[in-house]
């Protein structure tokens, strides 16, 4: 299987039951209401996949940080900033995805996984080619299949209701954390809107590189009246210079009993073009010596 569609950040990071008769009929439709209800996570998956990347439309100089801390407004414009240009300098990369299902509650359990290689082309195309694919055909083909041909139908105008932004989202500042990664200012976020792809929850952003590196919350709207609680985590790694997802986790309550869990390991990445002005900008910024090959030409 390969899709092709767009995908962009921050502003611009389910099935069916056969024909039955009889009590029959009702058990499969009852379980397809479950099921379906279990693996909902459709809009909130598609909103994480548009964070770390940004419109290269809307890319502005990139201040120098002194190290000083920051303000509300100057942390959200030098994220704004460096998503940008982060965006427009990510031309081509290539990576693995395994997708893992567990549902466990009424009528029946049921366990998948699947394995995706991902090819991405600036400014907005992915190929997805399915590797593997065990377990459940119902999670298989209307839970991982359907996040990946969701993101092949976000258009411009859904990018924009996913999008992070001032836009969508109210933020606060609420922390600022010492980790073994480095200082990070903690966001908290509200919704501005009803919209389903957006939630409320928490950022954590790089204070030096002033990328989003996790997030965790909820989703905005209940997807559905069977469920009853759904929490996520999602996190980013490093790679070569770009703020790439690294994994996600999302846990759904199912309304009298069952519990869902879906993750999302992202692995061997390899970044095939990022161009040039990453490089330099980021030297800059470390105040790290380049050879001449390597430096902005002279204007």
């Amino acid at each position: 299987m390969q899709t092709t569609e767009a995908s962009h950040l921050w502003r611009a990071l389910p099935g069916s039951t056969a024909p039955c008769v009889g009590i029959q009929a009702k058990v499969m439709r009852r379980m397809g209401v479950f099921f379906r209800s279990a693996f909902s996570g459709v809009p909130l998956l598609l909103a994480l996949s548009f964070v770390p990347l940004a419109s290269a439309q809307e890319m502005s100089p990139v201040s120098k940080t002194d190290g000083a801390k920051l303000g509300l407004e100057q942390i959200l414009t030098k994220l704004e900033q460096h998503n940008a240009l982060r965006a427009a300098e990510l031309q081509e990369f290539d990576g693995k995805r395994v997708y893992r299902m567990q549902y466990h509650g009424l009528f029946k359990d049921r366990d998948a996984e699947m394995v995706v290689k991902v090819h991405f082309s600036a400014p907005d195309s992915k190929q997805f080619t399915i590797v593997s694919e065990n377990g459940s055909k119902f999670v298989i083909d209307h839970v991982f299949k359907k996040l990946l041909a969701a993101e092949q139908d976000a258009t411009g105008d859904k990018r924009r209701e996913c999008a992070l932004s001032r836009e969508n989202y109210k933020f606060s500042l609420v922390g600022y954390e010492t980790t073994p990664q480095g200082p990070q200012y903690v966001l908290a976020l509200q919704p501005k809107s009803n919209n389903k792809y957006l939630y409320r929850g928490k950022i954590w952003v790089d204070a030096k590189e002033f990328a989003v590196v996790r997030i965790e919350g909820e989703p905005n709207r209940n997807p559905s009246m069977w469920i009853t609680k759904t929490d996520f985590a999602h996190q980013y790694t490093k790679v070569d210079g770009f703020w790439l997802p690294s994994q996600n986790f999302t846990e759904t309550s199912i309304r009298f009993g069952g519990k869902s869990k879906l993750s999302i390991q992202y692995d061997d990445y390899k970044v095939v073009k990022g161009a040039a002005l990453h490089i330099t900008e980021t030297a800059r910024i470390n105040r790290l010596a380049l050879p001449v090959s390597a430096s902005t030409p002279d204007e």
